[in-house]
């Protein structure tokens, strides 16, 4: 069992910053590929990024974030970061992190474990 928290959201006005920040615990963190995806009112759930369980870090980002978006782990503090520039209207969502020992898996918007997710509101 992972239990997941995410925290850092609020409101943040067009081409600001925000940094998420998801604490794990429960079992090995570094055992598990972390993503963050969102969603916003009225659509699907989004693959927003990913990064491999390995000391490696492999990341993969959606297209609509790359470039402005990184992940980052610290495996000792059993945490995932989502740093967040160039805001914009659109990254308005409720933003949720995710575990799973599935790097694949995160990618297709599967994951065995979810947090309850952070509310992210940019403002134009």
């Amino acid at each position: 069992q992972v239990l997941l928290e995410e925290s850092g959201g609020g409101l943040v006005q067009a081409g600001g910053s925000l940094r998420l920040s998801c604490a794990a615990s429960g079992r090995t963190f570094s055992s598990y590929a972390m993503g963050w995806f969102r969603q916003a009112p009225g659509k699907e759930r989004e693959f927003v990024a990913c990064i491999s369980m390995s000391g490696v870090g492999v990341t993969y980002y959606g297209l609509v974030v790359k470039g402005r978006f990184t992940i980052s782990r610290d495996n000792v503090k059993k945490t995932v970061y989502l740093q967040m520039n160039r805001l914009i209207p659109e990254d308005t969502a409720v933003y949720y992190c995710a575990a799973d020992t599935s790097l694949a898996a995160i990618r297709t918007v599967k994951a065995d474990y979810w947090g309850q997710g952070t509310q992210v509101t940019v403002s134009s």
